[in-house]
């Protein structure tokens, strides 16, 4: 004992502890030391949110929320992304703007680095929060004008214009006359000049078309007016509806028959899987119908590692259909996500880096279910009103025995289509 009562510890011992002290704290330092099973070694969490409509009147996917917790439990068993856990912030904005700036602001307030593969029509509403935040979009849905002008949103698809004019193009060889039902709003004005520009393609005459409201409860003199200007032989009718495409072509299908064969049309979002095994599949209105999409059919085994992830960390959960657009879309926009903040490749991550990892040219492989994206300004469309569109390809695909697979292999460029069609 000293004079102070205190014991001395022998300077080895103290010695010792010290260095086992810092081989402890070097260990943990370098994520070597985390315990079992634990995720993101001890690095910083990382936040992200994913937005999309629910139980609402009007279009609703919960399939992407859905997706994108999924993944959150499959990368984070995975370790987490580049050695951060990756906490999955989830929001229904409502199908109202109301709604989705509500959702963009939360995302502020948890300090997102990103809001990743959502949906939602009211880009003017939510945007501007995120811009000033300086949070990237990744991987919108493509509905709004603002995914495809503002500076800090990297779109993974060419949206509903791509859909249209690519869908000009699928119907230019196999259909005489064209009849073109879409929404009776300034939305659906814009949407004769696509589908024209890519039926020119073929040297085509122009659609007919035909307003319709956009929340009709059946279309049954709408549907007798797309199939009469059809044309005697070889024509089609394209929908373009959203939600209400169903009940269109359900109004289609009772009219009485005329004799003639009119093949029908839609895109992808307007007509998906579930909605033609919810109308019957091979005995139902979409049997044979051509369909426009952004990525390959769902039967293509380049989606085999998404349903892994669903059929392994989804626990059954309905929402998500592998074959859905938005939940496909969700996947994709991870990706991107994945690899940008990989690209940092450091502890630090913040929203503002991860923009800037994707504005420094960054090429992301989405294994074969887009071409390679990178969002350098050479990389653009440059299409009026779309310029930050990277990725003008669509696909073709048909309705066989109940089926929605590829009409053609491969992807459609549709990008000239696109500037023929905004100039």
């Amino acid at each position: 004992m000293t004079g102070t009562g205190r014991r001395r510890i022998p300077t080895s011992v103290t010695s010792a502890a010290a260095a086992t002290l810092a081989l402890v704290m070097a260990s943990l330092l370098t994520g070597c030391g985390a315990l079992p099973g634990a995720t993101g070694g001890s690095r910083e969490p990382l936040t992200v949110m994913t937005w999309a409509p629910d139980s609402t009147k009007a279009t609703n996917m919960p399939g992407m929320p859905a997706m994108a917790e999924a993944y959150g439990r499959w990368i984070n068993e995975q370790g987490g992304i580049n050695g951060h856990e990756l906490r999955v912030l989830t929001c229904n904005e409502g199908n109202s703007a109301a709604g989705a700036a509500a959702c963009a602001r939360e995302a502020v307030k948890e300090g997102a680095v990103a809001v990743v593969g959502s949906y939602s029509q009211h880009g003017r509403a939510f945007m501007a929060i995120l811009e000033a935040a300086n949070i990237p979009y990744i991987g919108g849905y493509g509905l709004s004008d603002e995914e495809f002008t503002s500076h800090l949103s990297y779109p993974v698809n060419g949206g509903q214009i791509a859909l249209l004019a690519g869908n000009g193009m699928q119907l230019a060889d196999s259909c005489e006359r064209v009849s073109l039902v879409r929404p009776d709003t300034v939305a659906g004005d814009a949407l004769p000049p696509l589908l024209n520009s890519g039926l020119a393609q073929g040297s085509h005459q122009r659609a007919i078309d035909i307003p319709a409201a956009d929340d009709a409860g059946e279309y049954a003199a709408v549907a007798h007016r797309s199939r009469s200007r059809a044309g005697d032989e070889g024509g089609c009718v394209t929908a373009a509806l959203g939600e209400r495409t169903a009940h269109f072509f359900d109004s289609f299908r009772r009219l009485p028959s005329d004799g003639r064969e009119v093949r029908v049309s839609s895109v992808l979002g307007s007509v998906d899987q579930l909605l033609v095994d919810r109308t019957g599949g091979a005995s139902g209105p979409f049997e044979g119908a051509y369909i426009t999409g952004w990525y390959p059919d769902a039967g293509d085994p380049r989606w085999d590692p998404m349903k892994e992830v669903i059929q392994q960390h989804a626990f059954g959960d309905n929402r998500i259909d592998p074959a859905d657009a938005g939940v496909q879309t969700t996947w994709i926009a991870y990706t991107v996500l994945r690899k940008a903040v990989e690209a940092l490749d450091d502890d630090e991550v913040t929203a503002g880096r991860v923009a800037l990892a994707l504005d420094r040219g960054l090429r992301v492989n989405t294994g074969g279910l887009t071409p390679d994206l990178r969002w350098r300004y050479e990389d653009m469309l440059g299409t009026p009103g779309y310029p930050r569109i990277v990725n003008p390809e669509v696909t073709f695909q048909v309705v066989r025995k109940g089926r929605l697979v590829a009409q053609k292999s491969g992807f459609v460029d549709v990008g000239r289509t696109l500037l023929d069609a905004r100039s």
